[in-house]
């Protein structure tokens, strides 16, 4: 009998130990992005896509988010001549570009409101139809601003500043999302 209550002690004390490493609470973003990039050096592009994200929380005010991006747009690049007169005519490029961001996210609840801040580091892949496709690291700060709509849903506003350096371009990017947070 007191075999039995022992393991059935340790049982439970193992059961708590792991559970309490699970995130018990995060949420879900999908929503629209838009991107303003320099992916040419010569000027900047407005550009327009999607952005998700997923948060586990590892203590009451701290996260870990998973965030993945896509932004779809063109870009004219002007007649190019050398001095010995060759000529490139002027051309207009299709971009995609791909964000793949991990890192921590600080956040409270205020009422109904729930800002945050975050820092993230992780891939940007781009691919310009006529210049080819490139791959560098990304770093990414910002924060925004969640509004509770209901108990598991809210509306996100949120704003980051993006750096990458893809065709040996240093890229200081704005991005912009809204869209719709599950919360679990």
């Amino acid at each position: 009998m007191r075999k039995l209550f022992l393991a059935s002690v340790m049982v439970g004390v193992f059961t708590a130990v792991a559970a309490a490493q699970v995130p018990t609470s995060g949420n879900v973003f999908f929503g629209y992005s838009y991107y303003n990039t320099n992916p040419s050096g010569i000027d900047r592009v407005s550009t327009n896509g999607w952005e998700a994200s997923v948060e586990g929380k590892v203590l009451p005010f701290i996260g870990i988010v998973g965030d993945f991006s896509a932004y779809y747009g063109s870009e004219d690049f002007p007649a190019v001549c050398s001095g010995v007169g060759l000529c490139i005519p002027s051309y207009s490029a299709n971009i995609a570009e791909h964000n793949y961001l991990f890192g921590p996210r600080a956040s409270v609840s205020v009422g109904k409101f729930r800002p945050f801040a975050e820092g993230m580091i992780g891939v940007a892949h781009i691919n310009a139809n006529a210049a080819g496709s490139d791959n560098s690291f990304a770093s990414a700060v910002g924060g925004g601003i969640d509004y509770r709509l209901l108990r598991i849903l809210a509306w996100r506003f949120e704003g980051d500043y993006v750096h990458a350096h893809l065709f040996n371009i240093s890229e200081n990017n704005v991005r912009l999302s809204t869209g719709i947070v599950v919360r679990f």
